[in-house]
């Protein structure tokens, strides 16, 4: 049997609406201070289960967000989740709005941390017309 495209749609849906929230201000705890959105969502099989990706940054971004102010925003979606899924619930006219899991998404940071890597290589780029090692190698075989 095919496998069922409704745990997407319903990611995407989420993804929008909690988007949605978050820019109108419907969220009102002011640890929601910055710009924070949801980055990806992963809906479950059976549609129980949704774990939200949230990406923030904040309005100084020298200041950076440290653990504690993660946590808080972590909290404060915590804090948030039975309001967020009643407007799943009404916004999309289910019964069942699925329980809501909260990650910081670490794939920001990580790609941060692997610039940062590859400056520290110092490796100059290959003039124009000039071949690189691969090449050379690909023109014997």
């Amino acid at each position: 049997m095919g496998k069922s495209h409704r745990p997407q749609r319903l990611a995407e849906e989420i993804k929008k609406i909690i988007g949605d929230m978050l820019l109108r201000g419907r969220l009102k705890d002011p640890r929601f201070a910055g710009m924070i959105a949801v980055s990806a969502v992963e809906v479950s099989g059976d549609g129980s289960y949704a774990t939200l990706y949230i990406t923030a940054m904040p309005f100084d971004p020298s200041a950076g967000f440290g653990e504690e102010e993660k946590k808080g925003i972590l909290e404060a979606f915590e804090r948030s989740s039975g309001y967020i899924r009643s407007e799943i619930g009404k916004k999309l006219h289910i019964r069942y709005a699925p329980e809501l899991i909260f990650r910081f998404d670490q794939s920001f940071e990580y790609g941060e941390k692997m610039d940062r890597l590859l400056d520290s290589l110092d490796i100059k780029p290959a003039a124009p017309g000039e071949a690189t090692e691969d090449e050379e190698e690909d023109e014997y075989r």
